[in-house]
């Protein structure tokens, strides 16, 4: 594989819980009435006394969550130019699985050293 066409997949483990972990919130913040906090437990108890007084503490968490992905993917744009990943559609590939799944896609990024490619 040459160096301007490098991706590497997301961990599942990390796709699961950040899609879980990411959809949870954006419910909570915006249709807390979906969520069957009673049958939670303690943690749908905890969630529900944030949601009833904390609302707008959540949402503009909401929204800084979004702007730290948002950020995340743009550095992954520039840690691609700097490592010579030059393909558009690679360069789009990390910039959209950084924004979705965050530091555990923009991680594999930083780790790869196209200088000392592995070994197998």
């Amino acid at each position: 594989m040459a160096k301007s066409d490098y991706f590497k997949r997301t961990n599942l483990f990390w796709m699961v819980s950040v899609t879980f972990a990411v959809g949870y919130f954006s419910c909570i913040v915006f249709a807390p009435e979906l969520i069957p906090f009673q049958q939670l437990g303690g943690f749908g108890s905890f969630c529900k006394h944030l949601v009833d007084n904390y609302a707008g503490v959540m949402y503009k968490g909401w929204w800084a969550a979004f702007a730290v992905h948002v950020f995340e993917a743009c550095v992954a744009l520039k840690v691609c130019r700097k490592k010579g990943i030059d393909s558009s559609a690679t360069r789009f590939l990390w910039f959209f699985q950084t924004f979705l799944f965050g530091f555990a896609s923009l991680g594999l990024l930083l780790k790869y050293d196209p200088e000392h490619p592995k070994r197998r």
